[in-house]
């Protein structure tokens, strides 16, 4: 016999009771709920200061590529600290990384310092990368036929930052003139302290030996065909949603629509990212995952095709909901699928590659739109995004077709 036939079973921490399990996703939705707003108030505003403080025009949208530059870069460094000294250490440190973002942003506009704001936001895409994890620690609190329920529970808290942030947005952003949008980094800053105390109660147990040391290689983790399909679908979500969201609000102003009407589309867009979460859950449960990812590329499309159709307010926030609809199908479904690809001792590593190639590739999203919709208008960053999608859909067909192979060969 073997010795990996002999190995004994890792030893992993124990399960948490019901009604524990039950409270941590409760916190955890609370706490999505209060951090979403960094990510909205960064969204809304990044591009706008940007182009006020920014040497060129080209480089308006920079602080929001730096934003998920810095979700990219954290990420793994977030997943280490939970592996060592558990989730909520990191969900700690991510929202001391919130607080900082307000404080320096709100500087970084007195002072007229483009390059302070940029770095500002890359504090508020670590705090992002960490509150993404939330989803994932939902899903170690529960049973796993409960776990799709779970993360999208954490999910829908984030409805709740589709009107914090926006409405932030409008009742701060003039409170301190002359300096557009200060008060508001000031008043991000406090609703991440709040969310830090909530952050508190969260009890989770802490890393065994087993989920520090055990696991296989992730390079035969990452090779797996469902896990491949799972990262890419992830990325084409992200990936489009950022490009689209990011170059919306410039889109708008430079079509001559005002500030306001901007805050209420990305308000829209924000609620449509999260409130399908109460039911996505069930979706995925009923029909599978790669089904309601399939429905949220068809949304993603869609949302370009209305874009595409008209530059009048209707069109911008119709073109904001479908996309924040379509991110939700596909990028829960792609956690799911996530959620299927590794063993309980691997996860926090292979959540964490996970993240931080959705979140790098994501990045040049970011980073290209703001240069497209300078040099090309629009329309093109509308026509751009479609060809992600088609990669998507190969995946998708790719993973089908393997998985009739194998069910016929086994």
């Amino acid at each position: 016999m073997s010795q990996a036939a002999i190995e004994p079973a890792p030893k992993l921490a124990p399960a948490l009771p019901a009604r524990s399990g039950t409270g941590n996703v409760a916190r955890l939705a609370i706490a999505q709920a209060l951090a979403g707003a960094n990510s909205t108030v960064v969204y809304a505003t990044g591009a706008i200061v940007g182009n006020m403080l920014a040497p060129s025009p080209v480089l308006a949208t920079l602080p929001i590529s730096i934003f998920v530059v810095g979700m990219a870069a954290c990420t793994l460094p977030a997943g280490a600290i939970a592996r060592r000294h558990g989730r909520r250490a990191a969900f700690l440190a991510g929202t001391g990384c919130g607080v900082l973002v307000g404080l320096l942003s709100a500087l970084a506009i007195v002072s007229g310092s483009f390059w302070l704001f940029c770095a500002a936001t890359f504090f508020g895409g670590a705090y992002a990368a960490v509150v993404l994890s939330f989803r994932f620690a939902a899903a170690d609190c529960v049973s796993p036929e409960q776990r799709p329920r779970a993360l999208s529970a954490v999910m829908a808290g984030g409805v709740f930052a589709g009107v914090i942030g926006p409405q932030l947005v409008t009742h701060t952003m003039d409170l301190w003139p002359p300096y557009l949008f200060a008060a508001t980094f000031l008043a991000q800053a406090v609703v991440a302290a709040v969310s830090a105390l909530v952050l508190l109660g969260v009890r989770l147990p802490m890393p065994s030996a087993a989920e520090t040391s055990r696991g296989r290689p992730l390079g035969a983790i990452a090779r797996q065909p469902r896990f491949i399909t799972a990262v890419i679908c992830g990325v084409v979500s992200y990936l489009l949603m950022n490009f689209l969201m990011t170059a919306a609000p410039l889109a708008m102003h430079l079509c001559g629509l005002s500030q306001e009407d901007a805050n209420l589309g990305l308000q829209w867009h924000v609620i449509a990212m999260y409130a399908p979460s109460f039911v996505t859950g069930r979706l995925i449960a009923r029909f599978g995952a790669p089904r309601v990812v399939a429905a949220g590329l068809a949304l993603t499309a869609a949302s370009a095709a209305v874009g595409l159709a008209g530059v009048d307010v209707a069109h911008f926030w119709l073109t904001l909901v479908l996309l924040g609809v379509g991110w939700n199908f596909g990028f829960v479904g792609a956690s799911a699928l996530v959620l299927e690809c590794h063993r309980p001792e691997e996860r926090t590593r292979v959540q964490s590659l996970n993240d931080f190639i959705v979140f790098g590739t994501m990045a040049l999203g970011s980073f290209s739109s703001g240069g497209l919709l300078a040099s090309y208008g629009w329309d093109v960053v509308l026509w751009i995004s479609f060809l992600p999608i088609l990669l998507a859909v190969g995946a998708l067909v790719w993973t089908a077709a393997v998985r009739t192979t194998n069910t016929r060969l086994g």
